[in-house]
């Protein structure tokens, strides 16, 4: 599968997770049901996964941890927040050099409707 192809089955479920909890729970619950979701789908779904950091011959093992990671391709990092900020971005941006990873969804599920909480961000 293809990064959009992931990335259009990942709205698709987290549109139905929201759908079902709506805004308001943490962001530790939105996780776990999206997990859940698309693991049925079939997909292969990391969660925390650690993003070492390295420096010259520094290795900082459990520099950063990535909400979910779908099919070793794209990035999902779940946020419950009024509005995105500079600082959101950055981090998704931080994820995809360290991973080499591409594409990052970052998912907002503090809104009334998901498709206002959807930023895709293409490395």
């Amino acid at each position: 599968m293809s990064e959009n192809e992931i990335s259009h089955t990942i709205i698709g479920c987290a549109i139905e997770v929201h759908k079902q909890l709506g805004p308001g729970l943490l962001e530790s619950a939105h996780q776990e049901c999206l997990y859940y979701e698309l693991v049925n789908k079939g997909l292969k779904v990391e969660k925390e996964k650690a993003l070492p950091i390295v420096y010259k011959e520094v290795k900082l093992d459990h520099g950063y941890r990535i909400d979910l990671l779908v099919e070793n391709k794209v990035v999902i990092e779940l946020k419950t927040v009024e509005d995105f900020t500079e600082v959101h971005t950055a981090q998704v941006l931080t994820y995809l050099k360290l991973g080499q990873y591409k594409l990052c969804l970052l998912l907002n599920f503090h809104v009334s409707t998901l498709k206002e909480g959807i930023k895709r961000i293409i490395l």
